[in-house]
Parts: structure tokens; sequence; C-alpha cells
């Protein structure tokens, strides 16, 4: 079977997924309707495929329409709120280290590879690091398909069980118009702002390149047009079925000791995740379910478009979520180092 026909046979089965948890009335239809229906088939020997063209254009869907949000209101609420950003980066740099000493002392791994696999940060950074400090690529990167799993599915069904559904009127004031000509204009620009930063190797260039681009566009009163919610739902697709597809028909046999308890560190992750963010809410005044996305230990496009679908404060949850990046992503190496001379010198 060619790579076009497998392509399109998990393009089938995510968009038959998204229709049957619409039809069942799911939490995020379409984007965990896509990740279950193509994480299942995968697991039962479907020889569907995905393909990173519908992943990026799925990515630059969220960060074009997360971008809308920031007008320079929203700035400075982002400015005012920034202690508590920053202090839930600290937070997901703490849950990084308390995940790589359970996988250490419980799952059977070596201790690089079990800080690798538990840092909340992108699992393509993350693997490419394990790989500079020789862990285990493989383990770390399904350790982190499975925290994107579990995180995607959980707390959407989480706050449907709590009856959690936000009001943010942001929401609202970026879908007041749609203009064809505008929309070919917000294409290029951020299309080529996403190109840019994947030649420049930066992560989550399809996020974060076409964000930056319509951000700077809107904090500076310019909103060509809005984002159709088709075109939403369809980007949620995309990533369903780009996160499904990591699911092999081995991917449990694999190393079931080391998943379960992977599975076991990620639940202690997000309950952790519920209490802190109780603590910030204290502290912030900001909705606790808004703060709850923000410092959970999911992807940034997959947290950003569960707060715009469900009215919960997307723009707060994507600054939690970037500046959280770029600190994980900073500081797991000199870290690492820093522990394993500690580990040294015992």
């Amino acid at each position: 079977m060619n790579h076009a026909t497998r392509v399109v046979i998990g393009l089938a089965t995510a968009f038959a997924g998204a229709l049957l948890a619409l039809w069942l009335s799911l939490p995020l239809p379409w984007m965990i309707g896509a990740l279950l229906a193509t994480a299942i088939s995968k697991m039962a020997g479907s020889p569907a495929k995905a393909h990173k063209t519908f992943r990026n254009g799925g990515q630059w869907v969220i960060g074009t329409s997360l971008g809308l949000y920031f007008t320079p209101e929203m700035l400075r609420v982002i400015g005012l709120n920034l202690p508590y950003i920053l202090a839930g980066t600290v937070f997901a740099l703490g849950l990084g280290a308390l995940g790589a000493y359970i996988l250490r002392a419980w799952g059977g791994a070596d201790f690089k590879t079990a800080w690798f696999a538990s840092a909340i940060g992108g699992a393509s950074e993350m693997s490419a690091l394990a790989e500079r400090y020789n862990a285990r690529q493989d383990l770390v990167a399904s350790a982190h398909s499975l925290r994107m799993l579990m995180v995607v599915v959980i707390i959407p069904f989480a706050f449907r069980a709590l009856g959690i559904h936000g009001n943010d009127l942001s929401v609202l004031q970026t879908d007041t118009f749609y203009d064809a000509q505008g929309m070919l204009v917000l294409i290029v620009l951020t299309s080529a702002m996403g190109i840019f930063f994947q030649r420049v190797r930066l992560p989550n260039p399809w996020v974060l390149g076409p964000l930056l681009a319509t951000a700077l566009l809107t904090s500076n009163g310019l909103v060509l047009t809005y984002i159709p919610t088709e075109m939403t739902n369809l980007g949620q697709l995309f990533i369903g079925w780009f996160l499904g597809d990591k699911f092999t028909s081995d991917f449990f046999r694999r190393a079931p000791r080391y998943l379960s308890v992977v599975a076991i560190s990620n639940s202690i992750n997000i309950v952790l995740a519920f209490a802190f963010s109780y603590l910030l809410f204290l502290a912030s005044g900001i909705p606790m379910p808004t703060l709850v996305l923000g410092t959970s230990p999911g992807g940034i496009a997959e947290m950003a478009i569960t707060a715009k679908v469900l009215m919960l404060g997307a723009p707060i949850v994507t600054a939690f979520h970037v500046i959280r990046m770029v600190g994980v992503l900073l500081a797991t190496a000199p870290l690492y180092r820093v522990v394993i001379r500690q580990r040294q010198h015992q």
C-alpha cells in the first residue's frame, strides 16, 4: 500500500472519529474524536498514516486564530499577570523533576532517560536533547506521546463532568467579520513567519510563527479577518489525527512497566496542576479553569484550542504555555547537568 493511500485512510479515520464524537456530544469532538479514533485504529493494526503537512496546517490554524486575541488591552492583562505566568514555568520544572524521580525509581529507566521523558516540554525538542545526552529516544518519545493523550482527553472530560464552561467575551470579539481578501493576506503573512521559524529551527514553528505575525497585527489594531469556525474545527481534526498517529500496534507492548509508571506520573501531574491552580487562583483572581489549562502538562496548541473552544481565557492560557515552553527548553539541559554533577559528588 503506497503512502498516499495510507494518508487517505488516516484522514478518513480521523474524520469519522470526529463525527462520532460530535454525535456523542463529547467535549472537543473534532480533536478528541480524531485522536481516539486514530489511536485505537493504529493500535489495532491499521495501515493509516498521518502527514506532517496536515499537522502543520492544523497548527497554523490554531496559531493564527490565537493571535487574534492579543489586543492592546489583552497584552496589558497578560503583563499584569506575568508573575503568575512565571510561577507556572517554575511549577512545570518541578513537575519534570518529580516525574524523573518516579520514572527512575519505579519505571526502570536510567536517570537521563527519565529526566528528558518527564520534562514538560515538546516531544521533538525533548527527543533531540535525549539524543544529545545518549538517552533512550524511543522511551522519551513514547512518554511524551502518552502524556499528550492523557492531558488532551482527561482535562476536557473532567471539565465536562464538573460543568465547567467559560464565557470569555474576547472570543466573540474576534469572530466579528470575515473578509476573503484579508484572509489571503493573513495566510501569506503568517505562513511566511511559520516558514521563517521553521528555517531557523525554532520550536513549534507553525504555532508560534503565525501566532506572532497575527499578534503583531492585532496588537496594533489591525484585524484583517476572523478565522471561521469550520477552519478551526479542521485544525483541531488535523492535530488530533497527528497525535493519535503516534500510537502504533506495539506501543504498549514495548515497555509496559515503564509506560504504566508514565501514566501514573502523568495522573499525579494533572492532580497537582489542579491543586497549584487553586493556589494561583487565590493569589491572582484569574479563573481557576483558565489556570488549570495554563499549568497543565499539555502542549501549546492542544491546551490553547481547549481554552478557545470552552471560552476559558485562551490568551492567558497561551501566554502560560509559550513562556513555559521557552523556560523549559532553556532550563532542561542545564538543570540536568547540575543534577548529574551533584549525583557524581555524592
